[in-house]
């Protein structure tokens, strides 16, 4: 899988210079390459790594999409429509429908454990701490 970007593709920036312009350490970078969500760099006669200019817009893709909650499954296919030339907009799209779901679902099972902690802090106010030994394992939560 390849990310194009146009603009330069110029192998010139190292990998340090990369972290620390883009303030993704350079351990991520190495995972995001061998993960495919940035294209392997060039090499230098030494070895080193040695990316072009456009790596950079990259990681901030990447970056953004982490930060919406997208996976690194989903971010790779989103470039994979990209590399084809195709636009990823419907195929994004339906991921934040799916993932906006999945939050309604989580925050909707959030408040009943919520609900449900709050009725055994109640009780947990009621109960006499010496007549713990009552119950099998938790006055509390047996209750």
């Amino acid at each position: 899988m390849h990310w194009n970007v146009k603009g330069s593709s110029v192998p010139d920036v190292r990998i340090g210079d990369l972290s620390e312009r883009s303030g993704v350490p350079a351990k991520t970078i190495r995972f995001w390459e061998q993960a495919g969500l940035v294209a392997a760099p060039a090499r230098t006669d030494s070895g080193y790594r040695d990316y072009g200019d456009d790596t950079l817009s990259v990681l901030r893709f990447v970056r953004s999409a982490q930060a919406a909650g997208f996976t690194v499954a989903e971010i790779a296919d989103i470039i994979d429509i990209r590399s084809r030339g195709d636009a990823p907009c419907e195929h994004v799209t339906a991921l934040i429908d799916r993932h906006l779901s999945d939050i309604d679902r989580r925050m909707k099972e959030l408040r009943l454990v919520r609900t449900q902690l709050r009725t055994l802090a109640a009780n947990a106010d009621t109960l006499d701490p010496a007549r713990c030994t009552d119950s099998p394992v938790c006055q509390i939560i047996d209750a």
